[in-house]
Order: structure tokens, then C-alpha cells, then sequence
């Protein structure tokens, strides 16, 4: 089975060294997400990674997210109980003041909104909405960095597809990339939208991270070309004890559907610092080929951690295992060949 290893390109692995090693192991696809990806260096950065390798890149799409702009420093703690100013305009952050993108979601904060940062690293709750900004108080202090992922506790209207997707797709495009990832993929209507910018001959790559896009996937299934399951972002909307079960539930529904679908989030994370997996993430792994997922995409292990070469090859190492492994191996097949 030719399963796919989908690389993520960041800070730690987007030089010629490591680009260049990487091109050696067995890679599908690197990934530029453009979520942390400014859209002045989208062309230069896919010409220098073309000028080191064949290997296929992918943009990943911002899409309907939120994110907390620049902090000053790269991080600021929040303390519980104090006055928080969310402003309508861009700020750089710190501990009384903070900004989100995109820049209307602000506007649509009310009275007794929840509002998470970081996956809970803090918690806001909004006291009322003036002309200039939102005041807030921290319910639940901690650490902020730039750019982290933020969710609200009620729906929030959001761009499928922002102007800098856009943006960059057409530069994408111009330069003959054909693989493009849709992030945040809740609906039939998105994808076809997707469609109407990359083209028929594009190959979409549906980001399931949304319980609205887990209930929509029938309609997803037959308009995506693949899917990917992130469970970072579905865990601040699912509770995480139940996301292994939805990943089995999709990924068993999707091999239903004969679409191809990838597994996100966490595979390797201890090795953004550490040489080595712990045996729970090698299990995780073991397990999510086991149950029939068709690629594997590791984002923090290559983009900031300090091994991304060494994260690659244990995922290629695990793959080995799984292309010879069968039900009927005997102790010995497994130990010794």
C-alpha cells in the first residue's frame, strides 16, 4: 500500500539542508500553511524549495478561523480576573490589550461570549462591546503566544476563503501548483467554492476540523479529493476522549466513499524536542494506519521542532512496519525480519 507522508514546512525544516534531506525519505507532499505564511512570501518561499526539490508543494488555506494577532515579546500571560481590551483595530498584544484576524470577528462579540485562546492556555468572557473595542475579563489565566488559535463558545461568521487564500492561490496557480488545502471544511457549498478558484484539475485536500464539517461529510465526500482529519483543531470543538472515535467513524466512512483521507495533529509532537516518540505516539501511529487512513501529515514535528528529519523517517519506519505486517504474523515475522 503506497501510503503517503505529507511534510509541513516552517522555521525548522524550510532551508536548503533540510528541504533537500527530507527529499530523499518518502514525502507526498510539503505543505506551506498559509496560516503563518505571509502572503508576501508565498512566491519566494515555493521558488526556493522548488530550487532544492521535486517533491510536490500544497498550500494550506487560513480559512474560517480566528487567531490573536502579534503579542508583544511572542507571549504574554494572562491573569485571572483581569480587564482585558480586545480592540477592533490591529494592536500588538500584551497582558491588558489583544487584536483578532480577521478583523470584523471582533464586531460580532456580545455580551457573555466565551472566548478560548491556545486550545484553553486562556479563557476570556465578554463583558459588553463598545465603539473602539470589546472589554473582556480573563476567566482562566495563562500564556498567550502570536498568531495562536482562538474559538468562541456560539457560531461566528467567518470568510470560507479569505482575500489572502485567495491571494495565494492565484499566485500558487500561477506557478503551477496543483495541490491545495481547504481549511476548516464545513460544508458541500465550500468546497464548491474552493473549486471555483484552483480549478477542476486541482487536487483539494478537505480539512475535517469542524463538528459542522464531521455532520456535513456526505456532502464533502464527493466533491473533495481527499480528506484530512486535523484533530487538533476538531478537539476544541469535540471532547478530545471522543476524537478517536470520530477519527475511526470518518476514516472508516470515507474508505466507504473510495475517498483517500489523511490524519493530522500530534502523531510525533514529543518530537518537536526530543530524539525519540514515546510509545504512545508510535501506538497512535500503528493504529491510525491499522485502521485504514491513506497518509499521515506532520505540521509541528517538521515546521518548529528540533527533528524534522529524524520525526520523517520514524513515520517512514512505521509505515514499513505496516506494509509487512498482516494478522498471521507470527512473533518471529515481526521481531526478526
Amino acid at each position: 500500500m503506497n501510503l503517503k507522508v505529507l511534510v509541513t514546512l516552517g522555521p525548522s525544516s524550510a532551508n536548503e539542508e533540510m528541504v533537500k534531506a527530507l527529499s530523499k525519505e518518502n514525502i507526498y507532499l510539503f505543505r506551506i500553511n498559509l496560516s503563518h505564511t505571509p502572503l508576501e512570501d508565498v512566491e519566494g518561499l515555493v521558488k526556493m524549495v522548488r530550487s532544492w526539490s521535486d517533491v510536490p508543494i500544497s498550500l494550506d488555506s487560513e480559512g474560517a478561523q480566528i487567531r490573536n494577532q502579534d503579542i508583544k515579546n511572542g507571549s504574554v500571560f494572562y491573569a485571572t480576573g483581569d480587564s482585558i481590551k480586545i480592540h477592533h483595530e490591529e494592536v500588538m498584544g500584551d497582558s491588558h490589550n489583544i487584536s483578532f484576524t480577521p478583523p470584523y470577528v471582533s464586531s460580532q462579540l456580545k455580551a457573555n461570549d466565551i472566548i478560548h485562546l491556545d486550545f484553553d492556555s486562556a479563557v476570556f468572557k465578554v463583558i459588553e462591546n463598545s465603539k473602539e473595542y470589546c472589554h473582556a475579563v480573563v476567566e482562566h489565566g495563562g500564556c498567550v503566544g502570536s498568531n495562536r488559535a482562538v474559538n468562541v463558545d456560539r457560531e461566528i461568521l467567518l470568510d470560507v476563503i479569505t482575500p489572502k487564500d485567495k491571494a495565494a492561490f492565484e499566485i500558487g496557480l500561477s506557478m503551477g501548483i496543483r495541490d491545495f488545502s481547504l481549511s476548516f471544511t464545513n460544508s458541500s457549498n465550500d468546497v464548491d467554492a474552493m473549486r471555483e478558484i484552483v480549478g477542476k484539475e486541482s487536487n483539494i485536500i478537505c480539512k475535517i476540523e469542524s463538528i459542522k464539517g464531521v455532520s456535513n461529510l456526505d456532502g464533502i465526500l464527493p466533491r473533495a479529493d481527499q480528506i484530512l482529519i486535523d484533530r487538533g483543531d476538531l478537539s476544541r470543538e469535540v471532547p478530545i476522549q471522543k476524537i478517536p472515535y470520530i477519527q475511526r467513524r470518518i476514516v472508516s466512512h470515507a474508505k466507504s466513499k473510495n475517498t483517500p483521507v489523511f490524519v493530522a495533529t500530534n502523531l510525533l509532537e514529543s518530537m518537536t524536542k526530543t530524539k525519540n516518540p514515546t510509545r504512545a505516539e508510535v501506538n497512535d501511529v500503528a493504529s491510525t494506519l491499522l485502521m485504514g487512513a491513506d497518509g499521515l501529515v506532520l505540521a509541528a514535528e517538521t515546521a518548529i521542532g528540533k527533528y524534522p528529519l529524524g520525526a520523517v523517517r520514524m513515520i517512514n519506519s512505521l509505515i514499513k512496519q505496516h506494509n509487512r505486517w498482516t494478522p498471521n504474523s507470527s512473533f518471529e515475522d515481526i521481531l526478526f525480519e
